[in-house]
């Protein structure tokens, strides 16, 4: 496979997340009827999270060691966010151990914020404002680009988004107002 159909790929993986994430948002709206698949989510939760966030992880490793893409500061920046996820969510999901909750929804929204912002400097580079990060690797240059709009920021978006759900929508009763 060449760098190109493994970034499809992680596209795909990408509008798979965006997928969950609004199955996710119907099982939260649906409350009470949706007692049964609530429960699969919260039992699910956390090695579902794992699974994204590894795979998130995984990907920005191939992106940097093996197609040679140089991460921007606001990449780095994400990355910040979604290694540790990955390892406190494993960590976490083997433990059934919904204690880490809070750090990882921090993570997650804080990772969030980043690629939002990320994908809209790529999509409007005046908001950057004329002084960009690195001037020979700015935050504003698009080094893929699938679908006509997913890019490697908003495809960390998208995992960001489904762990964050996965943690809101997958807690535990005893866990919803932490």
């Amino acid at each position: 496979m060449d760098v190109d159909d493994v970034t499809t790929l992680f596209a795909l993986l990408a509008l798979l997340a965006n997928f969950g994430a609004v199955a996710l948002v119907v099982v939260w709206l649906c409350g009470e009827r949706c007692r049964r698949v609530r429960g699969w989510v919260s039992d699910s939760a956390l090695g579902l999270g794992a699974l994204v966030a590894g795979v998130a992880t995984a990907g920005s490793l191939y992106l940097s060691e093996v197609a040679h893409f140089e991460p921007c500061e606001l990449c780095w920046y994400q990355r910040i966010c979604m290694y540790p996820l990955a390892l406190v969510l494993t960590v976490a999901a083997v433990r059934r151990d919904w204690s880490v909750r809070l750090v990882a929804l921090v993570l997650a929204g804080v990772g969030l914020g980043l690629s939002v912002w990320h994908t809209l400097l790529q999509r409007v580079p005046e908001l950057e404002g004329g002084i960009s990060c690195d001037p020979t690797n700015p935050c504003t240059l698009t080094l893929v680009e699938k679908f006509s709009y997913l890019t490697i920021p908003s495809m960390a978006a998208s995992a960001f988004l489904l762990i964050l759900l996965l943690l809101v929508v997958g807690a535990p009763r005893s866990q919803e107002r932490t």
